[in-house]
C-alpha cells in the first residue's frame, strides 16, 4: 500500500474512532484493575494529557525550587531553556553516555555537559535538587540499577522528574516498556517515593505515528490531546467519571506517561 493510501487509511480509522460513541466502555475495564495499585499515585486536581515540561514549570516555580539540575540522558542539552526559563542562574548539568544517538548532535557551548559509562552517575552522593529524565529509561540496560543511582545523587527530599514509554514501539535501541505499576515497584526497590503519574499521549496514536514513519503531522499530539484521549475524555464526560478515573483509564492505554517521584527526606 502507498505510503499516502497509508495516511488516508489511518485518518478514516481516527476519524472513526473520534466520532463513535465511548459510552459502550463504561463498564470495568483496565483502569478498574489499577485503581487498587496505583489509587495514592494518580491525581485528581485535572486529567489532561501532559509531557515531561508539565513538571518542570512547577517545580521550578515552587518555593524553595532547585538550584542544582542534572538531566540524566541529555542528549544535546535542549532542556536548559526549560529551567534556565525559570530561573536564569539554575546550575544544570547534562549527562550522556558517548555513543547516544542524541549525544552526537551538535552541543551548546554556553552549559555543563558531562560523558559517563551509562552505569555509575559520576557525582558525590546528595549532589543535585533534580535529577530530569525524558524518555530514558526504556533505553537503559539495568533499570534499577539507574535508578538507585539517582536516588544516590539526589538530596534528601529531591525531586526525580520525567517520563517514559509504556505501549511504544521500539525506537532508538529501546530495551523496554513500563507498566505504570512495574515503575512504581522499581522506584520503591530503588529507594524513591513515587508522588504523581498522569498519562501522557496514547498508546495508538504513538503506534501509528510509528507505523507511518513518523509523519509531521503527529507532532501535535505531543501538545493537544490525543485521539484516544479524546476519546476517554468524552467517556468521562458521558459517565460523570472522576478526574481520577479518568487518569487511570488513560494511563491504561498511555503510550508514554510522566513521573514525579522524590527521594525521602
Amino acid at each position: 500500500m502507498a505510503r499516502r493510501e497509508i495516511r488516508s487509511a489511518a485518518a478514516r480509522l481516527v476519524h472513526r474512532l473520534q466520532g463513535r460513541s465511548p459510552i459502550a466502555a463504561s463498564g470495568r475495564g483496565p483502569d478498574s484493575a489499577l485503581t487498587e495499585v496505583l489509587g495514592p499515585y494518580v491525581p485528581s486536581d485535572h486529567s489532561r494529557q501532559i509531557n515531561a515540561g508539565y513538571y518542570i514549570d512547577r517545580l521550578m516555580t515552587a518555593t524553595p525550587r532547585p538550584e542544582r539540575v542534572l538531566d540524566l540522558g541529555c542528549g544535546d542539552g535542549g532542556t536548559v531553556d526549560d529551567f534556565r526559563r525559570h530561573h536564569p542562574d539554575v546550575d544544570w548539568v547534562g549527562v550522556d553516555i558517548d555513543d547516544s544517538q542524541a549525544a552526537r548532535l551538535e552541543r551548546r557551548s554556553d552549559a555543563t555537559f558531562v560523558i559517563y559509562d551509562g552505569l555509575v552517575v559520576p557525582f558525590p552522593d546528595e549532589s543535585f535538587d533534580l535529577v530530569f529524565s525524558r524518555q530514558v529509561l526504556e533505553h537503559v540496560p539495568d533499570p534499577l540499577g539507574h535508578l538507585r543511582q539517582i536516588q544516590r545523587v539526589l538530596r534528601p527530599g529531591g525531586a526525580l522528574i520525567g517520563s517514559t514509554s509504556q505501549l511504544e514501539p521500539y525506537h532508538a535501541r529501546s530495551y523496554w516498556n513500563y507498566t505504570v505499576f512495574g515503575f512504581v515497584s522499581l522506584c520503591t526497590d530503588a529507594g524513591l517515593v513515587v508522588e504523581e503519574i498522569r498519562p501522557g499521549l496514547d498508546g495508538i496514536t504513538l503506534t501509528m505515528r510509528s507505523f507511518l514513519g513518523r509523519p509531521p503531522e503527529f507532532s501535535r499530539w505531543w501538545r493537544d490531546e490525543s485521539p484516544l484521549n479524546e476519546m476517554i475524555d468524552d467517556w468521562g464526560r458521558q459517565t460523570r467519571a472522576s478526574v481520577a478515573r479518568i487518569n487511570l483509564r488513560k494511563l491504561a492505554f498511555a503510550g508514554q506517561f510522566v513521573f514525579l517521584v522524590r527521594r525521602p527526606a
